[in-house]
């Protein structure tokens, strides 16, 4: 499939696309909204297939890259559903390291997610993604299953499990005792959670269009925060001032940035939606971002 960018669709049937995506509508009345836009010979159903994730396009490094070793490994989870399967990927060269947990979108442990921990892995860094879905069968290979699948699940367990699969990565033989967590949608919500949740347990966190915690919670952040938001997604963004406010008067260092021009979900590269240079200056700062508090 040829890869399209968002500026090939008017915004807002992008904006419609995000309502779905987020369960403020189903996929029949995201149809129905889209029947206005389909010209040319495109359907409806085109249209929506065409928004879809294409997987093939998010591997940036192979599953087989020399350089790295990937394993699927189980972390028992008490206080969650029991226990969270994921993704564990770090350098070939092995020695004690930083670990960044990932934390996936609200469709479960998809090959996007997985690839962004390969690339945390040539980049030098431990990193896990688990699977939210554990519980409930795990990431089912499809997006429309998947997000069935996350309703399905009791969230606030959810959490306790990416909780202790942060606690398990961080307490690891392989470790250096600091771990940073990047999370993305649902995941930046929860990369938010994890930084009030764990004090100073955590060295980092990196929430790409995550919903922030309740401002009374910023004072237990003790952890830098790096922020990123999408002008367009007004949904998230809108958030940001008041966010910014809490972490000051908690004294939390931290920065945020709002990509000008860039839809919820820039950073994924199986969408429209992905912004090119918004997701590399992102990724780029997150990177420095890490190896400023994770290392040494």
């Amino acid at each position: 499939m040829e890869r399209r960018k968002a500026s090939d669709y008017p915004q807002e049937l992008l904006d419609l696309f995000d309502q779905y995506v987020h369960g403020g509508i189903d996929r029949r009345a995201f149809l129905e909204g889209a029947k206005k836009f389909a010209v040319g010979g495109m359907t409806a159903t085109a249209i929506w297939e065409s928004l879809r994730p294409n997987y093939a396009w998010a591997q940036q490094v192979p599953k087989d890259d020399t350089r790295i070793k990937t394993e699927r490994v189980k972390v028992d989870s008490p206080q969650g559903n029991g226990n969270i399967s994921g993704y564990f990927a770090r350098p070939a060269s092995g020695g004690k390291l930083p670990g960044v947990l990932v934390v996936h979108e609200n469709r479960g442990l998809n090959p996007y997610i997985e690839d962004v921990a390969r690339r945390l892995a040539v980049a030098n860094f431990n990193a896990f993604a688990p699977d939210g879905l554990t519980s409930v069968g795990g990431y089912p290979g499809d997006d429309e299953k998947g997000a069935a699948l996350f309703a399905k699940v009791d969230k606030p367990k959810m959490t306790e499990d990416f909780l202790a699969a942060a606690r398990w990565l961080k307490a690891r033989q392989d470790s250096s005792g600091k771990i940073g967590v990047v999370g993305f949608c649902f995941g930046g919500g929860i990369a938010n959670t994890l930084a009030v949740r764990m004090g100073t347990e955590l060295s980092a966190a990196v929430p790409f269009y995550g919903a922030p915690p309740p401002a009374a919670d910023a004072a237990k952040i003790k952890c830098p925060i790096l922020a990123h938001y999408a002008s367009l997604d007004t949904r998230l963004t809108s958030a940001w001032p008041a966010y910014d406010q809490a972490l000051k008067a908690a004294g939390v260092t931290h920065t945020g940035y709002v990509y000008e021009g860039a839809n919820h979900g820039f950073h994924n590269d199986t969408t429209p939606r992905y912004d090119e240079a918004a997701a590399r200056l992102a990724w780029q700062r997150t990177m420095d971002f890490f190896n400023q508090y994770l290392r040494g």
